[in-house]
């Protein structure tokens, strides 16, 4: 039997609220369970209010496109990152600027994103990578150039700093709910806004534009951006055991800890107030270790990896001969292990082994 990379856990009433859903015809973007969910999410959050949207990649370009971010104007983003945190920038028509990122937590560096900052920019974009949360100082610089803060937490529902969730003090923060997600709706996302105003324009355009009073009249650009009802009745289901969920990925996250030699892998460090979210337990191999055939080794054996995101300015669309010493160390031997929450923990132990075995042979060779 082979152990995935991460399976989403249906356990809970997510069969019986997709078919309650069907069963009464509401399969598009009205009905009870969109209600439910964002309601849901805004609890869990501390937001306001949360406007739910078909995935995480969307809900990033309409907090870039409601904040009025697009030609001529400069987003900072860290360049070890997934794509579609520098694609949604690109598709406004706005300028990506890469950063660096932390030796210690790999996410952005406060201090380079600072040198980067320009008249042009009009924005940051902190991206909190697989459930640590960036450093809240970036917040604070950002403020005090007067710039927009777009907070990527696709992988960080349920972190906290200091017991406040992650994204609740950004202008905008997005969520996403893919299929391996810590919160799934098989395709899905989510947008939170400390400015109701900036909510309301969100709903509005996420609907094609059509006017919340008013229907079939649009009055401003817009995009079919809604999430289902169905999709929303699964996420429903999956945030009543959010908290059981959170609680046994803390627990896989342990043991890892535990059972891997630290003279021979570097975790990502989580900050000081931080509880993560553990959504992906990642790590570095030892310098020198080839990555390619530590996967195969364990894929042989029945134990899924992955890389971790190479970074985004080695992309042939965003090429640069910029070096970013620490984020393309990252990039090169980080790897992500199995972290699902139904995870046993002899198959923590199987994972565990099976990485230490392909990591000495490769340095024996």
């Amino acid at each position: 039997m082979s152990i995935p990379v991460y399976t989403p856990d249906l356990t809970g009433n997510e069969i019986q609220y997709a078919e309650d859903a069907i069963r009464s015809g509401w399969i598009s973007s009205i009905g009870p369970y969109v209600n439910r969910f964002e309601q849901a999410l805004a609890k869990e959050t501390g937001a306001t209010e949360a406007i739910s949207v078909c995935n995480g990649t969307v809900a990033l370009h309409l907090a870039l496109h409601c904040l009025d971010i697009g030609p001529g104007d400069e987003v900072i983003v860290p360049t070890f990152t997934y794509i579609a945190s520098v694609n949604t920038i690109a598709q406004t028509g706005a300028v990506p600027v890469f950063a660096e990122s932390r030796s210690t937590d790999w996410l952005l560096d406060p201090a380079d994103f600072e040198r980067r900052i320009t008249p042009q920019t009009k924005a940051v974009m902190p991206v909190h990578l697989y459930g640590a949360i960036c450093d809240p100082e970036i917040n604070v610089i950002a403020r005090r150039h007067g710039l927009r803060i777009i907070e990527d937490c696709a992988e960080a529902l349920g972190s906290r700093i200091d017991g406040r969730h992650v994204g609740v003090d950004a202008d905008v923060a997005t969520f996403s709910f893919f299929g391996n997600k810590t919160v799934t709706t098989g395709e899905g996302g989510a947008v939170i806004a400390r400015d109701p105003d900036v909510s309301a324009r969100m709903r509005k355009v996420k609907g094609q534009g059509q006017s919340l009073e008013r229907r079939y009249w649009h009055d401003e650009l817009g995009f079919n951006y809604r999430m289902t009802n169905i999709c929303a009745a699964i996420g429903t289901a999956q945030m009543e055991r959010l908290a059981e969920i959170l609680k046994r990925k803390r627990e896989i996250a342990a043991i890892y800890r535990q059972n891997l030699n630290s003279n021979l892998f570097s975790f990502q460090e989580v900050s000081e107030g931080v509880s993560s979210s553990n959504w992906l337990i990642s790590l570095l191999l030892p310098p020198g270790c080839e990555r390619e055939a530590v996967m195969t080794f364990m894929a042989e054996r029945g134990v899924d990896s992955r890389p971790v995101f190479y970074c985004a300015h080695h992309m042939p669309m965003y090429r640069s001969e910029e070096h970013f010493p620490i984020a393309q160390d990252i990039a090169q031997r980080g790897i992500s292990l199995p972290s699902y929450p139904t995870l046993t923990d002899a198959d923590i132990l199987t994972v565990t082994s099976c990485l230490t075995q392909a990591v000495e042979v490769q340095l024996r060779q």
